[in-house]
């Protein structure tokens, strides 16, 4: 077999970033890392790509034995390649992201390697480079919102209002103004409401909504200006 002269060796890892909303919050899964350096400290679901396969089969592979997540839409986010990311071996790794329903998934993780979801706003430091492989990971995930529908994905087929400006500040980590949010929501007229409510929280209950998706995906733009300019969110 031939080989490049002069080359020397290069190992490629990937790190997977799950982000997980459980009906009110935003949460990142961690496990508590099994080898040195940094055995048992907090760390992203990573591992090494093998000569034999895809880095989208690493990544499938390694999230579902430290984890036991399978199923998963996994997007490759970027890759971190300082030459001192990793103190043992010069390390190039792939980030790949997803946001899913978290109560969906709730069975399929594994306590094997102390997998456990935490609010973004108490995850503890993390190994290497991975709190800014998070901090990445964030901001696409706020950019692809305003593009995407994918925030409605992580609702039921229909939803409450308060519900949706539940997921919309967990996702950009703001407050809204109720009255506001709802009036900017309601003027997209993507929204269809149903004769139903939902009486879980209150007497008077609140009327369930469906999202127009054929609406939406012809102009999804009506959603942006209560949010941040997407613009600026990847910088």
């Amino acid at each position: 077999m031939h080989k490049y002269p002069g080359q020397t060796r290069l190992l490629v890892a990937v790190d997977c970033i799950i982000f997980g909303f459980d009906g009110d919050a935003l949460k990142l899964l961690l496990i508590k890392r099994g080898f040195e350096p940094e055995k048992g400290k907090w760390s992203l679901m990573g591992g090494f790509l093998q000569p034999d396969e895809s880095l989208d089969n690493a990544a499938n592979r390694i999230l579902k034995k430290l984890t036991g997540l399978e199923g998963v839409f996994l997007e490759q986010l970027k890759n971190a390649s300082a030459p001192q990311r990793d103190p043992v071996e010069r390390t190039v790794s792939v980030a790949y992201s997803a946001l899913i329903d978290l109560n969906k998934y709730k069975e399929q993780i594994s306590s094997e390697y102390h997998a456990e979801w935490f609010l973004l706003s108490k995850k503890p430091g993390l190994i290497f480079d991975h709190d800014k492989m998070v901090e990445d990971a964030i901001r696409k995930l706020r950019y692809n919102a305003t593009m995407h529908p994918i925030l409605f994905e992580l609702l039921p087929d229909k939803f409450t209002l308060p519900k949706l400006q539940n997921l919309y500040e967990a996702i950009y980590d703001t407050q809204f103004d109720k009255r506001n949010f709802n009036r900017k929501i309601l003027s997209t007229a993507l929204l269809v409401k149903q004769k139903d409510k939902d009486k879980s929280s209150s007497k008077k209950g609140a009327y369930y909504y469906k999202l127009d998706k054929k609406k939406y995906a012809a102009n999804f733009r009506s959603f942006l200006h209560f949010i941040p300019n997407p613009d600026h969110l990847l910088r």
